[in-house]
């Protein structure tokens, strides 16, 4: 199974902003389908395509139902989000425990419902899980493409599974010991000409000070080249006032 296993369903939204916005959500995670349940705004929306930025493609491939069971017919499992728990009898999950119920070979959609009211009893009712992202207690109510991007999230990391390592583009190679020490060695002299260093019963200790938090760095060969050039500069500075 993967993500284009998928399926996104705000049933009866109400704002064209807030499909666009879904739309950039599910595209930044990769997943594909999208799907509008009577929508309350117009449809085709330019206020959904400005929002969409880079996922128009999303907004073309979106298909439109009068309902939520025949927007549902061909999938499998269905997650319903709520941020309130129903007196109904349905399985209530948190949106971290998502990936444990989603199962391999299966067609899942995920219902949203309108902005000002969320989904029905009777909507929830074709759901076989209620879903809840964890939230203040007293403020819980969260706006539909926040709410969409927290369940992207949950379900992009259940597929990736390897853990993300991330390569950065800077070159430089990390300073070896005995660059460090040169210009530590540096800063001291200059440090002992002008009398920092005292007095002299805490002169180590403050040597001692110096050299950890420059170690602690882990600078690289260029920074040092950097602070070399700085305190040489600083020096002649001070040397010409």
């Amino acid at each position: 199974m993967s993500l284009s296993n998928i399926y996104f369903i705000l049933v009866r939204p109400q704002i064209g902003e807030n499909i666009g916005s879904v739309a950039r959500a599910i595209k930044n995670f990769n997943i594909k389908y999208l799907r509008l349940v009577k929508p309350r705004c117009s449809w085709p929306n330019q206020k959904a395509l400005a929002t969409s930025v880079g996922a128009k493609d999303i907004l073309k491939t979106i298909k439109i139902y009068d309902s939520v069971e025949k927007s549902i017919q061909d999938l499998d499992i269905i997650f319903a989000s709520s941020s309130r728990i129903r007196k109904i009898n349905k399985k209530v999950i948190s949106v971290t425990n998502l990936k444990q119920k989603i199962k391999k070979g299966r067609k899942i959609g995920v219902l949203f419902g309108p902005e000002a009211s969320g989904l029905s009893n009777d909507e929830i009712n074709c759901a076989n899980y209620l879903v809840k992202i964890p939230s203040n207690k007293k403020f819980s109510s969260l706006n539909l493409s926040h709410s969409a991007i927290i369940f992207c999230f949950e379900i992009f990391k259940h597929f990736s599974g390897t853990k993300t390592e991330y390569k950065i583009g800077y070159k430089s190679s990390i300073a070896k010991k005995s660059e460090v020490n040169k210009f530590l060695n540096f800063i001291i002299k200059g440090l002992d000409k002008k009398g920092f260093l005292q007095p002299e019963h805490k002169r180590q200790s403050m040597i001692r000070n110096i050299n950890n938090i420059f170690h602690r760095l882990n600078l690289s060969e260029q920074e040092i080249r950097i602070l070399l050039g700085i305190f040489t500069t600083l020096n002649d500075f001070n040397k010409k006032s």
